[in-house]
């Protein structure tokens, strides 16, 4: 039985973790801060913990940089928090840690290294 709660929970906590980053893809379009909104912001992957006190926040950045993201983002850590909290019906919205995440950029890295090899192969 206690496993059976423990699945609901996981449940419930992943859809909260892509209700988050949906409504955080639309925030981050609204945010004024110059560091923010001169790049192309794309959140990865979105971790909240089961009782909603702390959430990572894994983002790339695409024509940007990603550390210059990272302070803006901690910078406007309360407007996001505040507008997150509007919408979304939570009894608790989770303080928020931002985390550049290059996983995206090395995987282009990797396949244009790829396409290279077959290029080179080809010829």
């Amino acid at each position: 039985m206690p496993s059976r709660n423990r699945g609901s929970a996981s449940f419930k906590t992943a859809r909260i973790n892509e209700e988050i980053a949906r409504e955080l893809n639309e925030i981050l379009r609204s945010v004024k801060d110059p560091r923010i909104s001169g790049a192309f912001i794309s959140i990865v992957n979105v971790d909240t913990t089961p009782d909603l006190k702390y959430c990572k926040v894994r983002f790339s950045v695409y024509n940007g940089d990603a550390a210059q993201a990272a302070k803006g983002l901690k910078s406007a850590s309360g407007f996001i928090r505040r507008e997150l909290a509007q919408r979304l019906d939570l009894r608790l919205t989770p303080e928020l840690t931002f985390i550049p995440d290059n996983s995206i950029e090395h995987g282009a890295h990797i396949s244009a290294i790829i396409e290279s090899l077959k290029n080179e192969k080809e010829n």
